[in-house]
């Protein structure tokens, strides 16, 4: 199975592309599936969805065309379903403090048990191997960070604290039980963490398995979007998640504005024609594709069709376009390392420029940007080498 998941800022179109991406392959006689695991849902929007069957369909899957299902996943129903008693342990423990049950029920789906929800269908299609290609539609940015690490942060609590936290309270809860009314959790709460964890199992080696799953960023050519686009390039890059392309949505079409004489339209263009320089640069060696602006909205299986021949052309859109990490930021030398691929690169006008959250560097006619994690921002290079095909950049504080 190939898995394919699209991220990006909210609003790019991250789920016209996704729905566009699975129409050519299922066109291509591919059996797809598109999962999308965004709480403000479009994709049944995107393939002009009537109302009626989205009403029966309640989160499971539904067939849009002979190869293609599409599901938009009801989290509320998806943690009810699989954190059982560990979603009612904190849905009582906020009762407890005088919340309204309402409030209570709602508060109870706490920052990361969404996201890890959504894995278990990551798992469970690629364990069952109906499908040819699972399509993931994730959530802005910042949730698509937190889905890619949950598996990581799940395996390390499972193995360190999970036993000891189970073993203390099994001890503590007779003694602790009788003087206080606060709810402690019970063998049945722990039970239902580690049903959930065997159910999530190697679901972590699946996304950073570069033959079988990749990212693609959608972005626009814009300042803020391209921001946040490099630091979901930098996070993906740090847990391992191969980006195998970027897609620029809604570049305005320069043939059709060479016929306009409006200043306001031709300023946009330039702006555009700038950032999409930039993305190019900043993304390098990750291919960029470039998607015009459509005339009207891209809804209903015709138009998303010929939108996916806009962003792929002749390329297989299950293609692995891009299998090697970019680069790699390790502890070295009571500093850090930062490891970029360059192959064929020779040290002989190597030269680095950092600026505030960034650090640019150019050889010959090699240029890239690399974003810096928060933990790096302070640090300053203290020397550069080329080895092996790689450029390594040494950080230390001064």
């Amino acid at each position: 199975m190939r898995i394919i998941l699209f991220s990006g800022k909210g609003g790019v179109g991250k789920t016209t592309v996704s729905a566009a991406t699975a129409c050519k392959l299922a066109d291509e006689g591919k059996k797809v599936i598109v999962v999308s695991l965004d709480p403000a849902h479009s994709l049944m929007d995107a393939f002009d969805v009537p109302e009626e069957q989205r009403v029966k369909a309640r989160g499971l899957p539904i067939k849009v065309d002979e190869n293609l299902e599409i599901q938009e996943l009801d989290i509320q129903e998806e943690v009810e379903r699989y954190w059982g008693e560990v979603y009612r342990f904190i849905e009582l423990l906020f009762n407890t403090t005088g919340l309204h049950e309402i409030l209570a029920d709602e508060l109870a789906i706490l920052p990361g048990m969404e996201e890890i929800t959504s894995l278990l269908y990551v798992n469970k299609y690629y364990n069952e191997g109906k499908h040819d290609v699972l399509i993931l539609d994730l959530p802005p940015t910042g949730e698509s960070i937190r889905f890619v690490s949950m598996p990581i942060v799940l395996k390390w609590y499972m193995k360190k604290i999970f036993k000891t936290e189970r073993l203390i309270m099994r001890m503590a809860r007779p003694t602790v039980g009788r003087m206080t009314d606060v709810p402690l959790p019970d063998e049945e709460y722990f039970k239902a963490l580690e049903t959930f964890y065997e159910r999530l199992k190697g679901v972590d080696e699946v996304l950073v398995n570069p033959e079988l799953t990749s990212v693609r960023i959608v972005a626009n050519p814009e300042k803020m979007v391209l921001k946040e686009s490099q630091r979901a390039f930098l996070y993906f890059s740090l847990f391992g998640v191969n980006v195998d392309a970027v897609i620029v949505n809604k570049v305005l079409p320069e043939e059709e504005l060479k016929r306009e004489s409006c200043p306001f339209l031709r300023r946009w263009l330039e702006l555009q024609k700038k950032y999409v320089k930039e993305i190019e640069e900043y993304f390098s060696p990750v291919p960029v594709f470039k998607v015009p602006l459509m005339e009207e909205e891209v809804v209903g299986k015709e138009k998303l069709k010929a939108f996916a021949e806009l962003i792929y052309g002749d390329r297989p859109p299950d293609a692995v376009f891009h299998k090697e990490l970019p680069y790699k930021i390790e502890p070295a030398d009571g500093g850090y390392v930062i490891k970029i691929k360059a192959p064929g690169v020779k040290k002989e006008g190597l030269s680095l420029a950092k600026g505030e959250d960034e650090i640019v560097v150019r050889v010959g006619n090699f240029k890239t940007h690399v974003l810096l994690p928060k933990k790096l921002r302070q640090l300053e290079p203290e020397k550069a080498k080329v080895e092996d095909g790689w450029i390594l950049i040494y950080l230390k504080e001064r």
